[in-house]
């Protein structure tokens, strides 16, 4: 079934565009700073199957078609399947052993992996300047999220910490391997949207994703986690709430309702707008502080985003200027006047 018709002012609003990866990057600060208090799967469960009812209920006051198809259930579930409980079920576990801002940098190297999938998948057009920026922005994460000493010792020449095999323990030790997994789990969910997008309305398969999503997480809590909200305090609820609400319900509704409208890989690349939003709060409240490399990244990322999303202007201006100066008469060819 085909999703009822959006006005192109509501999909380019560029607060509407932002507001899922601002509401995203704050939740990572929230949940950090609860989840010393708890445990995994719980937090990934409460922040998923709450924010999937309120969706639903959300599409049913705002009319969303309803109807499903077999076919289309059978999308959704591999859609819940991938971005709901694999993608909660690894940023849940990372975010326990890294910080908010360098866990959001992991999650939001996705655009490449969206990108290149819908380039394949569906002929999305990328242009030059959209793999520039592409890459300029994974060079940005990575100034963000990799150790200083790593990327010092790189510009030096010296690659012993690379051959003895200590870069990858200190991966492995981490959490960053696990938010790596959660970007695979979300440009897939990304690109899944579009096929969800034939058989389901956008904003009700997204809060049916994330039911279905959240049960096995909650399974999962409920054997192998003991009274994980014990040790939960007011403020942590206030956190998950937000979490829930802001970070999962509505940023998510926003973010594929968005993707199946638009061009995945412009959506995407706004993605790195997260690791700032996380970086920028997580210092102001959990005391995350930044390098001046990450500073650099933090640039490097918003040059990026520049790049892709105004891919095509730029494109157009350059061919401008170069036929302009393709056609314009040199000095050479200027005729000469007789004496």
């Amino acid at each position: 079934m085909d999703s009822s018709p959006t006005s192109p002012s509501t999909t380019r609003n560029p607060i509407v565009l932002i507001a899922p990866f601002f509401l995203w990057g704050t939740a990572m600060v929230a949940m950090k700073g609860a989840m010393p208090h708890t445990a995994p799967f719980f937090m990934a469960g409460v922040r998923l199957l709450p924010a999937g009812l309120i969706v639903l209920l959300a599409g049913l006051v705002l009319g969303r078609p309803q109807a499903i198809s077999r076919r289309g259930w059978l999308w959704i579930a591999l859609f819940a399947l991938v971005d709901g409980a694999l993608f909660q079920g690894f940023l849940a576990a990372g975010l326990q052993r890294t910080g908010a801002g360098l866990g959001s940098v992991m999650i939001d190297s996705q655009p490449l992996a969206v990108a290149v999938m819908a380039r394949g998948l569906f002929g999305e057009y990328i242009g030059a300047l959209g793999w520039i920026g592409l890459l300029w922005g994974i060079a940005g994460i990575s100034l963000l999220g990799l150790p200083d000493e790593w990327i010092f010792s790189l510009l030096h020449g010296d690659t012993a910490w690379l051959s003895e095999g200590t870069a990858l323990n200190t991966l492995l030790q981490g959490g960053e391997w696990l938010m790596l997994l959660a970007a695979l789990s979300m440009a897939t969910g990304t690109i899944l949207i579009r096929y969800v997008c034939r058989h389901a309305d956008p904003v009700v398969a997204t809060g049916w994703h994330m039911v279905l999503g959240g049960i096995p997480l909650s399974v999962l809590s409920a054997l192998g986690e003991s009274q994980p909200w014990q040790g939960l305090t007011g403020l942590d609820w206030g956190a998950i709430a937000y979490s829930t609400i802001f970070g999962s319900a509505l940023a998510y509704g926003i973010f594929f309702f968005l993707a199946a409208q638009g061009n995945l890989t412009s959506l995407s690349a706004l993605t790195f707008l997260t690791p700032v939003f996380a970086l920028l709060f997580g210092n102001l409240f959990l005391g995350e502080t930044l390098s001046s490399l990450q500073w650099v990244g933090v640039s490097f990322t918003l040059v990026s985003i520049y790049l892709i999303n105004q891919r095509d202007a730029l494109t157009q201006k350059l061919r401008q200027l170069t036929l302009a100066y393709e056609t314009a008469p040199s000095a050479e060819s200027t005729p000469v006047e007789p004496d």
